[in-house]
């Protein structure tokens, strides 16, 4: 029996193609893995397999789920045919996580779709908690309590717990430590052996290489075929000479409801550095770029750049000094304003910051947006991909020539030559103006002067 099966799909946003005539079938149990580049429209399949689609983006062909047709419904009636048979992790997991409510009692909530009674309902969630990878005190917490890795976990759990026959996953190793890759690969093998059909949509060759199944690639907005999966090694990059500090952070410390995030902990990072932050999800690396940030205060603690002591809190920096520190953070559709072009809101922070005007503002970010492979033309953030928009989030803070740039998982949802030309654009960064980089990810391909990791708060060298 076919349970999820697509034929003629494609999806056009005006006059431009997204999808062109893809047709896939799932059978319970089987695994089809979709690689693509970033752009090439795997969100846009993946929203598709469910009967969805972002704004403006019109569908046509045929997407059948357990038989019943899903394009041309309205909404009451996807959310019918859906349920408890189709399951979603999109590529944020603030998409799903109700950003006002505890972690457990959604998932109780959501395990009613499939579970009668209260006993079931809450065994269940926790079942789901488990399969995720996630630790039970996490139940209570609130999504913003939570690191970008376990958030990506704890979304995986809201679609676990219906046990639906299909699951849709969209990157689903961004912000995820090899470690946890590797345990949720195993976790998705063990329910594709208990029958659940899996279609990922990722860039990650590692977790196509784990996966059973069958692999196919997006390319010029077609699916065809991919006889198989090869690795590549990292290009090398030159290691600039020491420099003087242009960070120094003392005895930072960050707590949180009782809970030490960061403790005591001592940075340096020279001019034009290239510094690699490590650590498992949930160590502290996001809380550690936030507080640095100004937007998560320390408990405790100095920041220093060029000799300046900054106020913890961003807000009483003041432009100079809001513009000495820029932080890239995880979830890059959260941080534009839906409602605006991208272009403006690149160009925004050269003017804000360096008080440029606003003519020479787009152009300059029209031309690091065209380095990094994206249109510059002024489309809103609906009408990008997650590794698009990651890209947007980098130019916008490189605009304002910064003397520290912080990238947290920035890579997390490009394919190899996009994440190459980033960091391409980041080395570039870091030999012409000085700026000393630290980047917080897994990615192996980004060459750094010097590794650092979190461990339980604490910065350890790895």
């Amino acid at each position: 029996m076919t349970v999820l099966e697509i034929s003629g799909l494609s999806a056009r946003a005006g006059d431009t193609a997204l999808l062109g005539d893809v047709s896939l079938s799932l059978e319970p149990g089987r695994v089809l893995v979709v690689l693509g580049a970033s752009g090439t429209g795997k969100t846009t399949l993946g929203l598709a397999a469910t009967g969805r689609a972002r704004p403006g983006i019109a569908l046509s062909g045929s997407v059948r789920l357990a038989g019943a047709e899903l394009l041309g419904r309205t909404g009451a009636e996807l959310r019918r045919i859906r349920a408890g048979v189709v399951g979603h992790l999109p590529q944020q997991p603030s998409a799903v996580l109700d950003p006002v409510r505890r972690c457990g009692p959604v998932l109780a909530e959501l395990a009613a779709i499939r579970h009668h009674g209260r006993t079931s309902r809450l065994a269940a969630a926790r079942a789901a908690l488990a399969e995720a990878g996630l630790e039970q005190g996490l139940w209570r917490r609130f999504p913003h309590q939570l690191s970008g890795g376990q958030q990506q976990r704890m979304a995986l759990a809201t679609t676990l717990v219906t046990r639906p026959k299909v699951l849709v996953l969209d990157e689903p190793t961004s912000g995820l430590d090899p470690e946890s890759s590797a345990v949720l690969a195993a976790r998705l093998k063990d329910l594709s052996r208990a029958g659940t059909a899996l279609l990922v949509l990722t860039h990650d060759l590692a977790l196509a290489r784990a996966l059973p199944g069958d692999v196919a690639e997006l390319r010029d907005h077609r699916l065809v075929p991919c006889e198989a999966v090869s690795g590549q090694e990292p290009p090398e990059t030159p290691v600039p000479s020491p420099a003087e500090p242009v960070l120094v952070v003392r005895g930072l410390t960050v707590r949180a409801g009782g809970t030490t995030l960061v403790e005591d902990l001592d940075l340096e990072l020279a001019a034009g550095s290239r510094t690699a932050l490590g650590g498992v999800s949930g160590a502290g690396k996001t809380t550690l770029a936030r507080a640095l940030a100004g937007l998560t205060p320390p408990s405790a603690g100095t920041i220093e750049v060029d000799g300046v002591r900054l106020p913890r809190l961003a807000r009483r920096r003041g432009r100079a000094r809001l513009r000495a520190i820029q932080y890239v953070h995880q979830d890059s559709r959260a941080s534009f304003d839906e409602f605006r072009g991208v272009l403006d809101q690149v160009a925004d922070t050269a003017c804000l910051l360096r008080g440029i005007s606003r003519s020479a503002a787009l152009l300059e970010a029209s031309e690091v947006l065209r380095s990094l492979g994206v249109d510059p033309a002024d489309r809103r953030p609906d009408r990008l991909s997650g590794g698009q928009l990651q890209r947007c989030a980098v130019a916008r803070a490189l605009l304002a020539h910064p003397r520290v740039l912080i990238c947290d998982e920035v890579t997390s949802a490009l394919d190899e030559a996009n994440r190459a030309r980033l960091l391409d654009v980041l080395t570039a960064a870091t030999n012409q103006h000085g700026t000393a980089l630290l980047m917080i990810s897994h990615d192996d391909a980004f060459v750094a002067d010097s590794a650092l990791a979190l461990t339980e708060g604490r910065l350890i060298s790895p």
